[in-house]
């Protein structure tokens, strides 16, 4: 399993520990957790979520002050940055990019008090993320995408957007 450190300090980015690929299609070992355990991610993930979402549709950026996240692309690819939301971190409000697709594999450790937010790059994208808290909507915070001040490059200037992605009552 590869684990590779990222610019944003406790972001990390991983390969999975098993990728196979045949004339029948692909297995892929999305989490085993003597593995991630070795690899210093001994986090106790207590849920699994999903969601499916079309093209350009941007989700986020979401996060809360107590959840690890690990976020992966099952099916499609997207665009996805997370951002410093610890006002106490020398790193406050930085962010960093990747691209997630069924292609590459590749998954992403995101801490608490750290958003995060994903824009679909195929038709179809299927998101999927472990964390170590169940959800809970009141708990959260959202940075709205385009703020000025945060100056994050999206490749899409226009996204589908929720109401409370736009930045409206919903938002908090």
């Amino acid at each position: 399993m590869e684990s590779l450190a990222t610019s944003l300090d406790q972001v990390r980015l991983f390969k999975p520990p098993t990728i196979f690929e045949d004339f029948r299609g692909q297995y892929v070992e999305t989490y085993n957790r003597r593995l991630y355990c070795a690899a210093g991610i001994d986090m106790d993930f207590v849920q699994d979520d999903v969601s499916i979402s079309r093209r350009h549709v941007l989700r986020g950026i979401h996060g809360d002050n107590k959840t690890w996240k690990l976020i992966s692309c099952l099916q499609g690819s997207f665009y996805m940055v997370v951002i410093n939301n610890d006002p106490s971190s020398l790193q406050y409000r930085k962010w960093a990019s990747f691209t997630l697709s069924e292609t590459n594999r590749f998954q992403v450790l995101v801490p608490p008090k750290f958003g995060n937010g994903h824009l679909v790059m195929s038709d179809q994208a299927i998101f999927h993320y472990k964390q170590t808290t169940e959800y809970d909507r009141s708990e959260q915070f959202t940075l709205i995408w385009n703020d000025p001040s945060l100056r994050i490059w999206w490749p899409v200037k226009n996204p589908v957007l929720s109401e409370r992605d736009q930045g409206g009552p919903g938002s908090k």
